[in-house]
């Protein structure tokens, strides 16, 4: 993820051909980004965190979007796979750095590695 600015609320940019700004900010507790691209994705992208006992801390996350036109086919056939791979990547790491311990990595599907294959040829 790459913003035009230091993480604030209006701070602009994305990742890959997804593109955002940041719509809520509330540091160690919640960032939410509404998306402007690609065309078709209309809605929000969240993380929030709680703390729900001492020393105990749940993150969320949370896509609220529908699409509309193309993206009701890109999304399901190509986006989606790569988004919850990139999720289930970063909820990983957030829970190595937050418990100091070494997480496994997760090994991806083949549709996941030809996709982001893909990508990287296109991109």
């Amino acid at each position: 993820m790459r913003l035009d600015r230091p993480l604030s609320v209006g701070a602009a940019g994305g990742h890959g051909p997804i593109r955002y700004f940041v719509e809520t900010y509330r540091p160690g507790e919640r960032v939410r980004f509404r998306f402007t691209a690609p065309r078709g994705f209309v809605g929000t992208h969240e993380l929030d965190v709680e703390e729900t006992a001492a020393g105990t801390l749940r993150v969320r996350h949370a896509l609220s979007m529908q699409t509309e036109g193309a993206a009701r086919l890109t999304w399901p056939l190509l986006f989606r796979p790569l988004h919850d791979a990139l999720m289930e990547d970063a909820l990983d790491c957030a829970e190595g750095h937050c418990t100091k311990s070494r997480i496994a990595p997760r090994s991806w599907g083949l549709r996941v590695r030809l996709l982001r294959r893909a990508a990287k040829l296109l991109g």
